[in-house]
């Protein structure tokens, strides 16, 4: 078993929240694209970006940018309100909702656990719980871009 230090942990857990949302990728050429991160390799941070505009307008599909010539990754969106949404659920589950923000988890009763990606657990009270965060997400979204 290797050791991570705790800065390099929290490097990769606040990083891997970059995905599935929109960036700006500044590079050391000058360069910038702003587009929807859908990957990266770790250790040199190359990316791939989605839905992609760079710094002239133009367009493209998919683009691929090497980690040796990326000087800034920059989050272009607001993170989603997990502390909001674990606000109302503690409503609904008084006493049985624990918020986690450095790891942005919350657990319902233990066992059911909702990230920005989504609940993970079964049963009804799962389902339920589940729903209300689509709207939730739903209703964040609008307001975005309300704002944009």
């Amino acid at each position: 078993m290797s050791y991570v230090d705790p800065a390099t942990r929290r490097f990769a857990s606040e990083f891997s929240t970059f995905l599935d949302k929109w960036v700006v990728v500044k590079t050391s050429t000058g360069r910038e694209y702003k587009g929807f991160l859908l990957g990266y390799l770790s250790p040199e941070l190359s990316l791939m970006l989605g839905d992609v505009q760079d710094s002239q307008g133009n367009k493209f599909p998919r683009v691929v940018i090497s980690g040796h010539f990326v000087s800034e990754i920059i989050l272009a969106e607001e993170p989603l309100d997990l502390e909001g949404f674990a606000k109302k659920l503690e409503g609904i589950f008084p006493h049985n909702v624990k918020y986690y923000p450095e790891a942005k988890l919350i657990t319902v009763m233990d066992r059911i656990k909702i990230t920005e990606k989504g609940v993970e657990g079964g049963g009804p009270v799962a389902d339920k719980i589940r729903e209300m965060f689509e709207a939730y997400v739903k209703e964040w979204r609008k307001k975005r871009m309300k704002k944009e």
